[in-house]
C-alpha cells in the first residue's frame, strides 16, 4: 500500500502558499478530518455495539427486501429515474452556460460518450436504485495510462461495501502540552497540516465485527482521489462523521411493524380457534387409576382430523397433541358430574389499529406519501387544490435526490474533458456551475399546478385588458398579474420581435387595421381609443398638453 494505483490530474496553477488555515475543507461525504486505524471508519452506537459502514450497507441491503420498504423504494427510483421508449432518462442542459457552440457540442458529445460507457439508458433503474439504498455509489474510471488524451475507456463498477474514502494528515502534530500548543497556533510560522485524500478497495471485507484488527491479512488496494467517481447522499451524521442513506430513518419503524406482526399471527393462531373443556366424573378412584381413566375417555372421544396439504387427503391423527386442543379435567365424586362447557375464542380479532398506525409511521420514515403506497385513492388528474400537500413534499425531496446523483455526471464529465485537454480546471470551476441536466419528468402534480396558476394569470390579464391605459399600465399587468420578470419581459420582447420579422406570427395591430380595411399608420375614423393593447408600447401622455384647452376664434366656431 505504498503507492496509489490509477492517476491523478495535476493543476497548472501553483496555488498561492500564503492562504492558509488550520481547518480542512468541509467534504461532502460527512467524513471529517481524521486519521484511520483500518480500511473502514468505525463507530460505537446508542446500545454499544461496535459497527462500520460495511454493516450499515448490509442493514440496508436486507431493509430493501421488506415488502413494504421495496415498493417504497421503487416508487421513489420510478419518481426520479423516468424510463422511456424513446427518450433518455437524463439530458445535459446547457442553456445558461456562455460559451461557443462548438465547446457546447463538444459537452453534449462526451456527456452521450459517458452514458455509453455508463449504458446508462437501460440500466439507469438499477444505478439510481443502488445508489439510494447503499447511499454512496462508486465508479472507477479506467485509461489507457500511455494514451490518456483518449479519454474514459470504461467506468466500472465498485461494491460500495469494498471501498473507503480516506482522508487524514501526512504529518502527525507533536504532543505538545497546552500552553506550547497554543503558542504553536499563534505563531506565524506555523505548519499547517497537509491532508492526503484517496480511496482504499478491500476485496474480501466480510468480516462481520467490523473490527479492523479482525481483517487479518485483509488485502487493501489504495486508488487515487482522481481515478475514482463517488457521489453520497447528502444525509450525514455529524456526530459519528459519517454518511447514512435515507433509509436509516426507517430502522427503528421497520423493526417495530415486524414485531407487531409477529405478535398478530401468534396471537391470532393461540386464540383464534374455540376449545372445549371436559369434566370427567372420576368418582372414588385414586389418583393413578382416575388419571388412566381421564386417558381412556380423551383417546375414546377425541378426534383429531388432521389435513395434508400435500396429497389433499383428511385423516384422523390421534398421536399429534398440539396447545390449541381441548382440556380435559378430572372432576370427584359428589361435584356436578361430567360436563361440557365451551371457551370462546379471542375477541376483537379484526382489529389492526396498531398495525395501521406502525405501517403509516413506516411510510413517513421512508419519505412516501402515504396515499401512494396504500391505494386507497385513485390517481385524481383535477385542480391543485385538490392535490395533497404530501404530494409536493415528495416531488422537491426527488429534486434533491437528483441534484445529489448529478454530482456523479459532473464529476466523470470533468475527468474526460481534462483529459482530452477541451478545458482547463480553472475553465472547469467557472463552466460547471452553469452545467445542468435535465432528468425525464413523470409527475404530474407539479405540472398541473402549474398549468392552473398559469391559466388564471391569463384570465386576469384578459379581465384587466379593457382598462390598460385607463387604470393599468402594460407594464404592471406583465409584471403584477403575468409575474414576468425582467429577464423574462426582454427576453420576450426580442422573441415576438423577431418571430413578426420571420413571418411566423402577425403583428397584431396590422392584422387589426387589415380587417377594418385601412392601411398601416392610417388613423382609424370614429374610433375611441381605450389604451393600447395588451403586448403593446405604452406612450406615456404628455401631461404639459393635457393641461391647456383650445379657445375658439372669434368670429365663429371651430
Amino acid at each position: 500500500m505504498a503507492k496509489l494505483f490509477g492517476f491523478s490530474i495535476e493543476d497548472s496553477g501553483e496555488e498561492s502558499k500564503s492562504v492558509v488555515s488550520p481547518v480542512p475543507p468541509a467534504q461532502e461525504d460527512g467524513n471529517d478530518h481524521y486519521i484511520t486505524s483500518g480500511f473502514f471508519g468505525s463507530y460505537v452506537d446508542i446500545e454499544g455495539t461496535y459497527k462500520n459502514e460495511v454493516e450499515l450497507i448490509r442493514r440496508y441491503r436486507e431493509m430493501a427486501l421488506h415488502p413494504e420498504v421495496d415498493s417504497a423504494i421503487e416508487d421513489i427510483v420510478n419518481e426520479a429515474i423516468v424510463s422511456d421508449l424513446n427518450d433518455s432518462p437524463v439530458e445535459i442542459e446547457l442553456s445558461n452556460l456562455n460559451a461557443s457552440e462548438g465547446i457546447k457540442k463538444i459537452l453534449r458529445d462526451e456527456f452521450k460518450n459517458i452514458k455509453d460507457l455508463l449504458d446508462f439508458d437501460k440500466k439507469s433503474h438499477e444505478i439510481y436504485f443502488n445508489c439510494y439504498v447503499d447511499f454512496i455509489l462508486y465508479y472507477q474510471k479506467v485509461i489507457d495510462l500511455k494514451k490518456p488524451e483518449d479519454g474514459i475507456k470504461e467506468l466500472r463498477y465498485i461494491d460500495a461495501a469494498k471501498m473507503k474514502f480516506v482522508r487524514h494528515s501526512k504529518k502527525q502534530a507533536k504532543d505538545l502540552g497546552v500552553q506550547a500548543r497554543v503558542k504553536e497556533l499563534t505563531s506565524q510560522d506555523m505548519a499547517f497540516p497537509e491532508i492526503e485524500e484517496y480511496f482504499v478497495y478491500t476485496p474480501k471485507a466480510n468480516y462481520p465485527t467490523g473490527n479492523p484488527a479482525a481483517a487479518g491479512d485483509q488485502k487493501g488496494v489504495k486508488f487515487s482521489k482522481d481515478s475514482i467517481t463517488y457521489c453520497t447522499s447528502g444525509l450525514v451524521d455529524r456526530n459519528k462523521g459519517s454518511t447514512l442513506s435515507y433509509l436509516h430513518k426507517s430502522i427503528k419503524a421497520l423493526n417495530q411493524l415486524r414485531m407487531i406482526e409477529d405478535s398478530l399471527v401468534i396471537y391470532r393462531l393461540s386464540r383464534a380457534p374455540e376449545r372445549r373443556i371436559f369434566y370427567i366424573d372420576v368418582g372414588n378412584l385414586p389418583k393413578v387409576k382416575a388419571e388412566q381413566y381421564l386417558r381412556d375417555v380423551m383417546s375414546r372421544y377425541r378426534n383429531k382430523l388432521v389435513y395434508n396439504a400435500n396429497t389433499g387427503e383428511i385423516r384422523d391423527d390421534k398421536k399429534m397433541m398440539s396447545m390449541m386442543e381441548d382440556f380435559w379435567l378430572p372432576r370427584r365424586e359428589g361435584g356436578r358430574g361430567t360436563e361440557i362447557t365451551t371457551l370462546t375464542g379471542g375477541q376483537n380479532l379484526g382489529g389492526l389499529t396498531d398495525v395501521e398506525y406502525f405501517k403509516k409511521n413506516l411510510y413517513k420514515a421512508l419519505n412516501v406519501p402515504i396515499s401512494r403506497i396504500e391505494g386507497d385513492g385513485g390517481f385524481n388528474l383535477g385542480r391543485s387544490s385538490e392535490i395533497l400537500r404530501d404530494e409536493l413534499k415528495f416531488s422537491k425531496f426527488v429534486g434533491r435526490l437528483r441534484k445529489r446523483f448529478s454530482v456523479m455526471f459532473l464529476d466523470m464529465l470533468k475527468t474526460q474533458l481534462l483529459l482530452k485537454n477541451v478545458v482547463t480546471p480553472e475553465d472547469w470551476e467557472t463552466m460547471s456551475e452553469h452545467i445542468q441536466f435535465d432528468f425525464l419528468y413523470d409527475n404530474h402534480f407539479s405540472e398541473l399546478k402549474e398549468a392552473e396558476l398559469m391559466e388564471n394569470r391569463i384570465n386576469l390579464a384578459t379581465l384587466a385588458e379593457p382598462y390598460v391605459g385607463k387604470y393599468f399600465s402594460q407594464d404592471y399587468v406583465r409584471r403584477k398579474i403575468i409575474r414576468q420578470t425582467d429577464a423574462d419581459i426582454l427576453e420576450e420582447d426580442a422573441k415576438i420581435e423577431q418571430e413578426i420579422k420571420d413571418g411566423i406570427i402577425v403583428d397584431p395591430l396590422e392584422a387589426a387595421m387589415a380587417v377594418d380595411g385601412m392601411q398601416p399608420g392610417m388613423p382609424q375614423e370614429g374610433a375611441v381609443s381605450s389604451g393600447p393593447a395588451l403586448g403593446q408600447t405604452v406612450v406615456e401622455p404628455d401631461t404639459e398638453k393635457q393641461g391647456k384647452t383650445t379657445e375658439a376664434p372669434e368670429g365663429g366656431e371651430i
